[in-house]
């Protein structure tokens, strides 16, 4: 843990921090994306107490009950403990149970679902223990972590054996902005706003790719070593993904992914353009790849009462993956014999746009700094996302990147723009356009605001069109 940098994760920590106080034993859930650093906050927050980590094996063909009996009993001498037969969940917990019974303890059982996956009584042995021994010492805070949200969702917090029992359910997200560019200088990184984008356009704000970054090279030649090299982990990076965290139905969740790789899309869309039938086996996937931290559900709403509409669109949020499905995964052989070696990342097709695209998700996730631009506070807002407008025989259908409705009955409209160059002019036509488009409720003012990385012509000032004019690379400097 030591040799590796934790950046950020206040707000997480600061919600464990409050178990501390407790007078109580504590049992908690964390979930989030894969490598997204779950584990590393577990470990962060374990600093300066006692702390054991277990963790699960993950699926393979020869998995079985027995090997990961066996794995987690192996996993006590790294903790310091002394061996004992792996011959059954109950005596593993209990012997565990014994050890940890008194003073301050904290201890992560990582990968939950990949440990229970052999026993189909592992989860009522776990609540047993809990019951009946671990929750017996007021200083013991059990965390159970893992990357497969639907099934902690299910098994754990939806399900009656453990109703009452959990103390706080955490949702790790991705590193914001803030936070990716003190990681990226903690590594020393040198580079301009415009090129920690174009790094973060591919790995988000997820830790374990940003770890990868090596400070002396560019953005471009990093992205290559990591995505268009046989060996890289962003190459690999996808299959391990839809391996571990879907198995046998892997397919159709890649299925959606690849569908929503150029645009958002609503449920009934997605259902007609793979040619299936509407039905909850769909909504579930999408569910799931939403818990999982690789889709976001936008939901439009009332203009004039701020409230949610039913209609919604599903987009890719994950940079990543839109990354490999539009450049890594179709090229995958040009890639094993070599040929990308020498590639610009420019001449790739389509950059301008997928890097549009991967700048909107990092603003999205950045909402707070803009918010902070227009010294709005969360008092002053009423509703706030993507918003659209659908078509009909009436209206013309619009699109905003961002919008935000203000209790003052002001809509602000955010238009995201991602460029190698500044913004030229024919921005205003475009949002000028969107603007005539917008069916505003009376009394509601419309204040079009401009997000960018990397400059904005002098016309595009001086029209004074935009009420505010947001320079993202703030954040990166």
């Amino acid at each position: 843990m030591d040799s590796k940098i934790f950046i950020g994760r206040q707000k997480e920590l600061s919600e464990l921090d409050r178990l501390l106080n407790k007078k109580s034993s504590s049992l908690v859930v964390i979930r989030g994306r894969r490598r997204v650093g779950k584990s590393r906050l577990v470990q962060a927050f374990g600093k300066g107490h006692r702390f054991l980590h277990f963790a699960g094996l993950p699926p393979q063909k020869n998995t079985t009950m027995q090997t990961e009996l066996e794995a987690f009993s192996q996993q006590f001498s790294l903790n310091h403990l002394p061996a004992i037969k792996a011959d059954d969940w109950t005596n593993l917990f209990a012997f565990l149970a014994r050890d940890t019974a008194k003073g301050r303890v904290i201890i992560l059982f990582d990968e939950i679902s990949w440990m229970g996956s052999g026993d189909p009584d592992f989860l009522g042995k776990l609540k047993n223990a809990w019951d009946m021994q671990f929750s017996q010492n007021p200083k013991l805070i059990l965390i159970l972590c893992g990357s497969i949200s639907t099934w902690i969702e299910k098994n754990i917090l939806s399900s009656t054996g453990f109703m009452g029992r959990i103390s706080l359910d955490l949702i790790v997200g991705e590193l914001s902005l803030r936070d990716c560019n003190a990681m990226l200088n903690a590594l020393g990184s040198k580079a301009n706003a415009y090129e920690k984008f174009k790094i973060l356009s591919v790995t988000g704000g997820i830790p374990r790719y940003l770890e990868e970054i090596q400070p002396n090279l560019s953005a471009d030649e990093n992205i290559k070593r990591l995505c268009f090299n046989q060996n890289g982990i962003l190459f690999r990076e996808f299959g391990d993904i839809f391996h571990d965290l879907f198995t046998t139905k892997s397919v159709y969740y890649q299925k959606i992914v690849e569908l929503l790789e150029g645009e958002a899309l609503a449920f009934n869309d997605i259902c007609q353009r793979l040619q299936v039938k509407k039905s909850g086996f769909w909504s579930d996937y999408l569910d799931e790849l939403i818990k999982a931290g690789f889709l976001k559900r936008d939901f439009t709403w009332d203009l004039k009462t701020g409230k949610a509409s039913r209609l919604s669109r599903f987009r890719l949020s994950d940079n990543y993956l839109r990354f490999y499905l539009k450049y890594i995964g179709p090229n995958k052989d040009k890639i094993e014999s070599g040929l990308f070696e020498s590639k610009a990342m420019s001449s790739l097709p389509g950059w301008e746009a997928i890097m549009g695209l991967q700048f909107e998700n990092l603003v999205l996730n950045s909402y707070r700094f803009i918010w902070e631009k227009l010294n709005l506070n969360t008092n002053d807002i009423i509703s706030h996302g993507a918003y659209f407008q659908r078509q009909t025989t009436r209206y013309p259908g619009c699109q905003i990147d961002y919008m935000i409705k203000t209790r003052y009955n002001t809509l602000i409209a955010c238009e995201i723009k991602f460029s190698r160059n500044e913004i030229k002019s024919d921005v205003l036509d475009a949002v000028q356009k969107k603007q005539d488009a917008i069916l505003l409720p009376t009394g509601y003012a419309f204040w079009p605001v401009l997000i960018h990385v990397n400059g904005v012509s002098e016309s595009v000032i001086e029209a004074g069109y935009f009420t505010h004019i947001i320079d993202l690379s703030e954040l990166l400097d």
